[in-house]
């Protein structure tokens, strides 16, 4: 059974403090020490892991992987196929936000009774999957859902291909994470305890 082993991390008090580069920097290690706790689970060794001129890793012995960072969050994953990450904060936000995430026929596959929560499914589902081809926000409209199938999982296209994508849910936060073919065992850790998420 191919597994990935998502992790997630909060970020220290004192760091949600900072502003501007440092508190990019701060993050970005943060990240970096989600993804080696990711590659520790999965048996990977990952050395001198680096990224092109144009911010996308560059897969590390045949093994691809991804970071995302937010204010109260880190998230990192190491995979063997192509992989993408995700994490925001759910929160209310405007109604043309919702016209440039997805279009009306995206948003009647799927139950809208809360509708940020949905928001977020999307937008987090949809940058995951512009990470695992390395492509930025600016195809983001090329991005489709297709199929939702509970609170947990949704499909994507992007350039005639379906990305299979799992979400989870956790302190007011969505990670969303890539998974064609593969098990998911999300992992939070807290105070540098690796704990399973449930």
């Amino acid at each position: 059974m191919d597994m990935i082993y998502p992790v997630i991390l909060p970020v220290p008090f004192k760091d949600k403090k900072l502003t501007g580069k440092e508190k990019v920097l701060r993050l970005s290690r943060h990240a970096r020490y989600a993804l080696n706790i990711s590659a520790q689970k999965s048996g990977v060794i990952l050395s001198n892991v680096s990224k092109d001129k144009k911010g996308i890793p560059i897969p590390c012995n045949g093994n691809y992987w991804s970071l995302t960072h937010k204010s109260e969050y880190v998230g990192a994953v190491v995979a063997r196929t192509k992989i993408g990450i995700d994490i925001e904060k759910i929160r209310p936000c405007s109604k043309s936000l919702f016209k440039k995430i997805a279009g009306s026929s995206e948003w009647i596959i799927a139950d809208n009774n809360e509708p940020y929560k949905l928001f977020f499914r999307y937008w987090t589902s949809k940058e995951a999957v512009l990470k695992a081809n390395g492509t930025g926000l600016k195809d983001l409209s090329k991005c489709r859902v297709t199929q939702v199938f509970d609170n947990s999982k949704l499909i994507i296209n992007y350039k005639d291909k379906s990305w299979l994508i799992e979400h989870c849910f956790f302190d007011k936060h969505i990670a969303s994470v890539v998974i064609n073919g593969l098990h998911v065992e999300w992992t939070f850790c807290n105070n540098k305890i690796v704990q399973p998420f449930k």
